[in-house]
């Protein structure tokens, strides 16, 4: 695979109508003038998952966010670091969270939702995923279940006395109180993202309705996980690896 074809996958794999409302919130860091025969991927992009990718010799690495603004000085010592690796660096934000395929749709199917009702979209803000079970499930059960998958302390805060059948989801940012109350309209039980503050935290307990938070990081690498698989199935012949994360957002000593 070269850059070309793997540019054109990405034009397959998402609605040109979400390319374009999207249109600032994906693209290239650093392209290498090299063949690609394995993908990296991770949810971030940091100096360590670009030394990661190295050691395991990955050409391209995809991420689902590139490096924030305010990291100050972090996105020049990335480009610094893949000049000199020669390895290409792709991030898709928006779309990856509102495709069909995307983050919420994957961290659902990971912990066992068997039905989505609602693929998370954005239409002048963000509205959540909504899946249910087929059969309830206990609130403490669908902690664990959360918890083994992101191998991490999810948070959980249980707010009525109910069997979970209902979900809402938003992966990673998702803390607004007003997504939150876009998935209570929608008959949620229970509310999973992956950061929280005080206000999510109190409207979640006014409201009642449970509320799983995770890291925002762990929440979302499943999405990027699909994206790469697809960008493996469309072109023959690549090999795509994970680039392992440090749980630093809930864990610490």
């Amino acid at each position: 695979m070269n850059i070309e074809q793997f540019e054109q996958s990405i034009r397959t794999l998402f609605q040109k109508e979400l390319l374009e409302e999207f249109d600032d919130d994906f693209g290239f860091t650093h392209k290498a003038d090299k063949a690609i025969a394995k993908v990296g991927y991770s949810t971030n992009l940091s100096l360590e998952v670009i030394e990661q990718a190295k050691s395991k010799g990955a050409d391209l690495l995809i991420t689902h966010h590139d490096a924030w603004d305010f990291i100050y000085g972090l996105r020049e010592a990335c480009v610094q670091k893949l000049k000199e690796y020669e390895m290409s660096h792709f991030w898709i934000h928006g779309p990856l969270d509102f495709v069909e395929f995307g983050t919420c749709t994957s961290l659902m199917n990971k912990i066992g939702v068997d039905r989505i009702e609602q693929y998370s979209y954005y239409k002048g803000g963000e509205f959540p995923g909504i899946g249910e079970f087929e059969e309830p499930i206990d609130f403490n059960h669908l902690t664990e279940r959360i918890r083994s998958e992101l191998n991490e302390p999810v948070r959980a805060w249980r707010n009525n006395d109910n069997q979970v059948k209902r979900v809402g989801m938003l992966t990673g940012a998702g803390h607004s109180s007003a997504i939150i109350k876009l998935a209570l309209d929608e008959g949620c039980d229970t509310y999973i993202t992956g950061e929280a503050t005080l206000y999510t935290i109190q409207y979640a307990q006014f409201a009642g309705v449970n509320l799983l938070v995770g890291s925002h990081t762990f929440t979302e690498i499943y999405g990027v996980e699909s994206l790469a698989d697809k960008v493996r199935k469309l072109n023959e012949g690549i090999e795509i690896i994970r680039i392992e994360e440090a749980h630093f957002e809930l864990n610490h000593s």
